[in-house]
């Protein structure tokens, strides 16, 4: 089951236990639950924005030779995905909050990348491996297996899960921005959005228990890549 891929775009070597045509298929049964279960938009205006900022995007990054399906769901919370089996979702609340296109094109481009960089996969090879040791130690724990269970799971989490996750979303950040200045929107733009979601934040959850990093951590990443990368 156990898989080792050296992933280009993130330049580094992915442990892997799932493949593509599950990931794909499960996405899929997603998509089309999310359209029954949620109320999508008809505002010609918005489904038409989405579509065209989402396929600048999608030709950036590499991926326009795949079918793709957008929606606008109505929904106040500020949202939006991007699934492997090629479909993206933008919340009316997402739509609201952007400032402009060169916003909502870093929020696509930061979830295309999570496409790209195949973190749906490696999130799921690592949590299911995680359980897998997890329950073989508390085999061998006897009578404080319950005990062994509740510390090693808060350990694996916190020490391995959620900065992992973290790992993620900068990663997704830095493809995002690579994306959207291939698509020809600014990069600075991606900076200003991450300083609108922290006003519009009010999270007291501390950055090593979060599975995504701090607004700070992130702007701050934000702009030492783009700078590193000569962009404006």
């Amino acid at each position: 089951m156990v898989g080792c891929a050296y992933n280009e775009s993130l330049g580094r070597n992915q442990f892997l236990i799932v493949d593509d045509s599950a990931l794909i298929q499960q996405s899929n049964a997603a998509w089309a639950e999310t359209l029954k279960s949620q109320k999508v938009s008809t505002n010609a205006a918005q489904n038409e924005r989405v579509r065209r900022v989402g396929g600048r995007i999608v030709q950036a990054a590499g991926l326009a030779g795949r079918h793709w399906d957008y929606a606008v769901f109505d929904d106040a919370s500020p949202n939006a995905f991007v699934l492997p089996s090629g479909q993206i979702g933008v919340t009316t609340g997402l739509l609201k909050l952007v400032q402009n296109d060169d916003q909502l094109a870093a929020v696509l481009g930061h979830e295309v990348g999570h496409v790209v960089a195949r973190h749906a996969a490696e999130r799921y090879s690592t949590q299911s491996t995680t359980g897998l040791v997890l329950g073989a130690v508390q085999s061998r724990a006897g009578d404080y297996s319950q005990a062994v269970g509740a510390v090693g799971g808060l350990g694996a989490q916190l020490g391995v899960l959620l900065p992992f996750s973290r790992n993620h979303e900068l990663e997704a950040d830095r493809l995002g921005v690579d994306y959207l200045a291939a698509a020809g929107f600014r990069p600075s733009e991606s900076i200003a959005l991450w300083q609108v979601m922290a006003q519009q934040r009010q999270s007291g959850t501390p950055e090593f228990a979060s599975t995504h990093p701090s607004d700070q951590t992130r702007i701050a990443a934000l702009q030492q890549y783009i700078a590193s990368r000569g962009w404006n």
